[in-house]
């Protein structure tokens, strides 16, 4: 995989990309999270992108701060954004933006029609100001992980809004909100780009029951409720249209597997499914170009993972997926949302106090092997 890799049709501008954790939930305990703070990114954003620019990477995700940036409704202050679009325009970093990664302003509760009006008039804001920018083209994620959102905010209580039991609510409340916002930039930015980004995963009964089978099966084709309730093949009322599906963004750990109400199930395992015969599952279904946009590992396993991603991605492009790149994430190493322990999962580590990283150099190496990176 060299240069262009094995882009499809040339959505992104470099196919290897970098994956900035931007994060911003509330935890049970009221704690707000905020990985751009936190990992240094929104302080060295332009150190950070002069290092993908030195690489040879010409594509992030990142994110916007919508708590930060609309403390109070309908009032803007864009100077959380306002550097890293500078940086990015500075350095010729294509950005994929996301506008809602889990987290969004105090006093607004997302069970109300409000939270889906403010946020398209967010969105909307968010693509007036890139206009005035100049940016041309923009590529948005609209609401990141809606799969897992709703499962973690609305069915565990993991995070905001905490709830439990409420998950298919708000699964069905952040479709419309990702409708919503779609709409209203298409407004300002008729040429603006989507990913809709939802996790992959695979189930596996734990026993030859077919009820077990029936459930673990259930719960599997539940990862493409979000990308269906967007496109209005499920429950069209919410305001669904093949048009709001545009590039499908996979994300892919090496956790993403397991038994029914059981363990993981890890690369290695007989019953592990790979990685192309999932990508071209999500192919046929949709019929868009797929994006793998989260994908890492921790510690030693980074190189192999990588290693194994990217021979998959290869054999799923034989195969008719029109893969359009790679997205390593998160590309900074971050402290862990529970605990803030260290977590070595990228390919630079926390910053210095002049901004400067350290490269995990057997990362780095094998990016430059693989040709990823040149």
């Amino acid at each position: 995989m060299g240069g262009g890799g094995t882009s499809g049709s040339g959505v992104f501008n470099s196919f290897l990309m970098a994956g900035y954790e931007c994060a911003t939930q509330r935890r049970p305990d009221g704690r707000r999270l905020d990985l751009q703070h936190a990992t240094g990114h929104a302080r060295w954003v332009d150190n950070d992108y002069r290092q993908l620019a030195g690489l040879g990477i010409a594509c992030a995700r990142d994110g916007l701060r919508w708590h930060l940036i609309e403390s109070r409704p309908g009032h803007y202050d864009w100077s959380s954004f306002l550097p890293l679009l500078h940086a990015a325009r500075d350095h010729g970093i294509q950005v994929i933006w996301d506008l809602c990664h889990y987290g969004y302003p105090d006093g607004l509760d997302i069970w109300k029609p409000e939270f889906v009006e403010r946020f398209a008039r967010f969105a909307a804001a968010v693509a007036r100001l890139m206009v005035e920018e100049g940016v041309v083209g923009p590529i948005y994620s609209p609401v990141n992980e809606i799969s897992f959102w709703s499962w973690a905010g609305g069915e565990v209580g993991y995070f905001n809004p905490c709830a439990h039991g409420r998950g298919q609510e708000l699964k069905h409340q952040l479709v419309r909100a990702s409708i919503a916002a779609i709409d209203a930039i298409r407004q300002h930015a008729p040429d603006a780009r989507f990913v809709q980004c939802e996790p992959l995963i695979h189930v596996i009964a734990g026993s030859s029951r077919a009820h077990e089978i029936a459930r673990a099966e259930g719960y599997r084709l539940s990862q493409f409720e979000a990308w269906d309730l967007l496109a209005g093949r499920q429950w069209p009322g919410l305001g669904g249209r093949e048009d709001c599906l545009d590039v499908i963004g996979a994300n892919f750990y090496p956790h993403n597997q397991w038994f029914l109400n059981a363990g993981k199930v890890l690369k290695g395992d007989p019953h592990f499914r790979p990685l192309a015969g999932m990508l071209a599952e999500v192919h046929q279904r949709y019929r868009r170009p797929v994006l793998l946009s989260e994908t890492g590992a921790e510690g030693d396993d980074r190189v192999p993972w990588l290693n194994y991603v990217t021979s998959q991605l290869a054999l799923a492009s034989t195969r008719g997926v029109s893969i359009e790149g790679l997205c390593w994430y998160p590309f900074l190493d971050y402290p862990g949302w529970d605990d803030g322990r260290y977590c070595p999962a990228g390919v630079f580590g926390y910053a210095d106090g002049e901004g400067s990283r350290a490269s995990c150099h057997p990362l780095h190496r094998a990016m430059q092997l693989l040709g990823a990176v040149k």
